[in-house]
């Protein structure tokens, strides 16, 4: 779709970024982009679809079926890469009309009064290099295909 910015990003057009760690059964999973301040959130993932797709329900029943087999591999990965107490899948839908689905580390340490959904906010800020470094490590351990 051509006013989709999760479709621009993925054709490599628009203002949304991220380190891509796979691509495989028509999703897309990438990293989060840094911050203005240089620094991105540990652990924090986004599958896209690659196919523009608004919302959960219109996937297909063999999409839904690969969305849970990657979302599963990619909570291990984060698991067995960093050191992450527990990770969390979402889907919000509320702000981008494209099927996208949070995966968020909430790592060792986070301080309880952290609510779920803000782990991200508490999680370690990295740089450029070392999400490169952990995108290519979970990129890794997902089996071909994922």
């Amino acid at each position: 779709m051509v006013d989709c910015i999760i479709c621009a990003k993925h054709r490599g057009e628009g203002p949304l970024g991220g380190e891509l760690v796979a691509a495989a059964d028509g999703f897309r999973v990438y990293h989060a982009s840094p911050a203005e301040d240089g620094r991105a959130s540990l652990g924090h993932l986004f599958i896209e679809t690659e196919r523009h797709v608004a919302y959960v329900t219109e996937l297909t029943d063999d999409e839904a079926g690969a969305l849970g087999r990657l979302r599963t591999r990619l909570a291990r990965a984060l698991m067995d890469e960093t050191s992450v107490e527990r990770t969390f899948a979402m889907v919000i839908g509320t702000s981008v009309a494209h099927f996208h689905e949070h995966v968020m580390a909430r790592h060792t340490g986070t301080p309880k009064e952290v609510p779920w959904y803000r782990s991200h906010e508490a999680a370690p800020r990295a740089d450029v290099a070392t999400v490169q470094d952990l995108a290519r490590r979970l990129s890794l351990r997902l089996p071909p295909g994922s």
